[in-house]
């Protein structure tokens, strides 16, 4: 297919997406198929997606002492993020100034940044340090010499990057996220296993199983369906850089209900989750007692990476059975994980069939019609 075959789709994907996401709720239908299978949609994801907004790179608490860091690749570009000498978290460019080698692999700690290929060193905010035998060459000079600096946040104790030097502040776009929540005091939740893993479907199939609890019962029959009554779960309007809905949970999952010793929930709240979804790709359950979440990255239009962590609230994390509790919460979540990778590895191979075709959304899908509009905002339809 050609270079204009290609934007053609990615045109025409992008102007079936403006059509759905202008139909009021009342009226609403899934995405179109195009959005989820044209590699020129994707493209545009990207740069105006990931290339964008925040993203989320993990918990603040993995990277603790100075020389902490890991590597990740958003929107194409190779980055690392480090906990300096002063104890600040930087991003910066994962690339040599030299020959243009990756610099950093994975996650772990380093007194210093060396490349792999010539050696050349930088300290752990990306100045130069040293390069071997590069006395004879006039235009070298090791102070002008800097990573670029990608801009790195901490919000609510997670790792947030941004590609756009212009971006809004995380915490001011998500403020309203930060006062609904105020009470679960999430930043002091405690991360308790970080994974990495890749499933064969859209990342944003994978988003919108994430978005709406429509599917527990019978995806998740075989572990939390039953705890899941469709006539509790509340899905209320979205915001221009979130959406949301809650579920309440019962004694029967008693790490899901808040603590004895949490004295700052009350009534209802103490047994109510939030399902959060932080565009373009942080999900989030939130429980009074634990959280888990998946940070989303494309592979390709049929792959995507995802980034899994999560852990106790402090109170549980202090308790005498944190042990147990958390033994059994992780056990569930991988039981769970296992369900959702089966349905939505399904619904992307639907979607590539010629037979697909949108169908109405429920109103426990709001989430899902909210997503569509936010894709939309950033993808031009016209060219």
């Amino acid at each position: 297919m050609s270079d204009k075959t290609t934007g053609q789709v990615g045109h025409t994907a992008a102007v079936e997406l403006a059509a759905n996401a202008a139909v009021p709720f009342e009226k609403a239908h899934a995405m179109p198929p195009s959005v989820y299978t044209s590699d020129a949609f994707l493209a545009d994801e990207l740069e105006h997606v990931f290339g964008h907004d925040w993203f989320c790179a993990g918990r603040a608490s993995s990277l603790v002492k100075p020389g902490d860091y890991l590597t990740l690749e958003l929107a194409g570009q190779p980055i690392m993020v480090v906990r300096n000498n002063d104890g600040k978290l930087q991003a910066q460019s994962n690339v040599c100034l030299h020959r243009m080698s990756t610099l950093l692999e994975g996650s772990g700690n380093t007194r210093a940044i060396v490349c792999p290929y010539h050696a050349w060193t930088y300290e752990l905010n990306g100045q130069l340090r040293g390069a071997p035998a590069m006395t004879e060459n006039q235009s070298f000079c090791k102070k002008e010499m800097q990573l670029p600096q990608v801009r790195c946040e901490e919000w609510l104790g997670w790792i947030m990057l941004s590609l756009n030097s212009d971006a809004t502040p995380a915490a001011e776009q998500l403020a309203d996220v930060e006062t609904m929540i105020e009470d679960y005091g999430v930043s002091h939740y405690e991360e308790s296993f970080f994974e990495t893993h890749v499933w064969d479907t859209n990342w944003k199939v994978l988003a919108e199983n994430f978005m709406e609890s429509y599917h527990l019962p019978v995806c998740h029959r075989g572990t939390i369906g039953g705890l899941s009554r469709l006539d509790e779960m509340v899905c209320p309007p979205g915001k221009p850089t979130f959406n949301y809905h809650t579920i309440l949970k019962d004694e029967s999952l008693k790490i899901a209900m808040a603590h004895p010793d949490n004295t700052r929930m009350e009534g209802e709240r103490r047994r109510t989750t939030y399902l959060l979804a932080i565009y373009p790709s942080l999900m989030i359950t939130l429980t009074p007692g634990y959280f888990w979440y998946l940070s989303l990255h494309p592979e390709g239009v049929g792959k995507v990476r995802i980034m899994f962590g999560g852990g106790m609230s402090s109170e549980y994390a202090s308790d005498p059975d944190a042990k147990e509790h958390f033994t059994t919460l992780k056990k569930l979540l991988d039981e769970v994980n296992i369900e959702d990778r089966g349905c939505t590895e399904k619904v992307y191979k639907g979607l590539c069939s010629e037979f697909a075709k949108p169908g109405p959304l429920s109103h426990l899908e709001r989430p899902n019609y909210e997503f569509a509009q936010y894709l939309s905002s950033r993808i031009p339809a016209e060219r």
